[in-house]
């Protein structure tokens, strides 16, 4: 794949006229450059979990909604989030190339928190004016619209910059050169470790700041940070390597992501048509007809995984939204004091076990692993995501086991009658399903980044990275689904939701076992398509 200082799909006197590219000095590549890619993805999840993390507690307090409703927001709003990554990946391969599509939609990124901070002011001005010392009005349904607007800017903006700053990164390094391509394994875990460090300082400072000081400081700040991040990535642009593109590099043009995959799908049918016979397509290239087969039929072959990995997604959605609803009901002062720690602050513990298993897993586990399969990265990428799968279920009993524990405590306290009331259990108690889930992120979600990346053909990079993100976006989907089709059923006929606004009338132990029943099957068909899976190419993780 041959390296220009250019942007994909850019020619030099294209570059030349480009303000965001003045001059551009040899390109680099390599840990410099990754390293400061890396800063830049640390930002962003700085901006993207200030809103996230906290945001349940935002839709049940200033905007008013019912538990069960807010959940199924956010978990619609994280599954958009998650999914437009496949458009925005499809953009940046076709039109505007990774470094464009980043700069364009960071600059949308802060508009939409801009507006996320501004719209918030409305909420925050009408429940001083509606309080009557026991209720707070609700903010008129423009209102509403107009944060919800704002909050799917921001959605729309990561779909954009997620795919592309991380396939971005691992452009920096060479796939053909040995040692670099060891990096590049290596870098996937150092990013991961960098975001969820981020989100670990983030879901702490900015969930105290949003509970204890404004909401509209707490949209504001993750504002001014995606602001600096823009300004950082601009500063690096020396710095990058670009690719001039991946499989039409050999007809001397780079194939888009849109005219890749219709090529393929066009000399599919026409070959079933014709009996299985390679014909003309456009102009009698038979040779380009037999190649764009086979990459459809690779693509094909992700299907099974992806598919299988989809309850993973449903898990992930939990943290953020039932894991925090959890945590408000728990005794969350540090010893004798009286410093009430953040409900979502809850969710740094996640950050902390992904940042500590991540070098546990980098630093100790490879190198063994290594010595006893052989394997250059320890373990195959199919293998490293099943273990997720596994640790996820764990994590999933060990929440309902707990919730269980909540429940018994609280009716024996006299609380199932008492909303807001605090059930006398510490705060420790719920920190080993955020630990677990932290560990399975590490193998799970690292193993699908690097699987997807690796195996789709060179010039859908960018896609394959948010192909892995679509297994969130559609697990927050199934999540938002599940918990409005469960809270109807669990309603009708005047009956109690397992979702309850007062969680001690609810049954959230019911929802994690539901969870973990699906997550035994996904497992078995995980492992059934994954041991018959060939990987793509030559490489070191065809060990199964």
């Amino acid at each position: 794949m041959a390296v220009s200082h250019f942007p994909l799909g850019m020619t030099a006197s294209e570059s030349a006229s480009d303000p965001l590219l003045l001059l551009p000095a040899a390109a680099t590549g390599g840990w410099r450059s990754a390293l400061f890619i890396i800063w830049v993805e640390v930002a962003e999840r700085f901006a993207y979990y200030g809103i996230s993390s906290n945001l349940i507690n935002y839709l049940t307090g200033p905007l008013g909604e019912t538990t069960a409703a807010a959940a199924a927001a956010i978990n619609a709003w994280s599954g958009a989030a998650s999914l437009l990554p496949l458009l925005g990946a499809a953009v940046a391969d076709s039109w505007l190339g990774r470094y464009r599509t980043i700069v364009a939609s960071s600059v949308l990124y802060i508009v939409g928190i801009g507006l996320l901070a501004f719209s918030s002011t409305f909420a925050s001005s009408q429940s001083r004016q509606c309080s009557d010392g026991r209720r707070v009005c609700r903010p008129s349904s423009m209102q509403t619209a107009f944060f919800y607007v704002s909050l799917y800017l921001v959605a729309i903006a990561q779909g954009g910059h997620k795919p592309c700053v991380q396939a971005f990164g691992a452009d920096q390094f060479d796939a053909t050169d040995p040692g670099e391509s060891s990096s590049r394994s290596s870098f996937f875990n150092w990013w991961y470790l960098g975001l969820c460090a981020s989100g670990a300082v983030t879901v702490a400072l900015m969930s105290y700041v949003q509970d204890n000081v404004g909401w509209g400081i707490g949209f504001g700040v993750p504002c001014m940070v995606m602001l600096l991040a823009l300004v950082v990535f601009l500063l690096g642009t020396r710095t990058y390597r670009f690719y001039d593109g991946g499989s039409g590099a050999a007809h001397g043009k780079v194939a888009s992501t849109f005219s890749l995959v219709g090529k393929a799908v066009r000399a599919w049918r026409k070959r079933s048509r014709d009996g299985g016979a390679f014909v003309e397509v456009e102009h009698g290239d038979c040779a380009e007809n037999a190649m764009l087969e086979d990459e459809v039929r690779g693509l094909a072959r992700l299907f099974p995984i992806w598919a299988t990995c989809l309850i993973y997604g449903v898990v992930f959605a939990q943290p953020s939204t039932l894991f925090t609803k959890q945590a408000a009901t728990l005794d969350r002062r540090i010893g004798t004091s009286s410093f009430q720690v953040p409900p979502a602050a809850l969710q740094s513990f996640l950050g902390i076990s992904i940042v500590t298993c991540v070098l546990l897993y980098d630093r100790v586990l490879v190198p063994v692993a290594r010595r006893i399969t052989g394997v250059a990265t320890g373990i195959t990428m199919l293998q490293r995501i099943g273990a997720g799968i596994a640790l996820s279920l764990v994590a999933l009993v060990v929440a309902a086991l707990f919730e269980m524990k909540r429940l018994s405590v609280a009716r024996d306290a006299g609380l199932v009658d008492k909303p807001g009331a605090v059930v006398p259990m510490s705060l420790w108690w719920i920190v080993p399903q955020y630990v677990l889930l932290g560990a399975a992120d590490v193998f799970a979600m690292v193993g699908m980044q690097e699987f997807f990346y690796d195996q789709v053909p060179g010039a859908l990079k960018t896609f394959g990275l948010a192909f892995s993100l679509s297994v969130i976006g559609v697990g927050s989907f199934m999540s938002s689904f599940l918990i409005s089709a469960i809270d109807g059923v669990t309603t009708r006929d005047g009956g109690t939701s397992w979702f309850a606004d007062d969680l001690n009338q609810g049954h959230l132990d019911y929802f994690f076992l539901l969870l973990a029943a699906l997550t035994v099957l996904e497992l078995v068909a995980y492992v059934y398509f994954s041991t018959s899976y060939i990987y793509r190419g030559k490489g070191v993780n065809n060990v199964q």
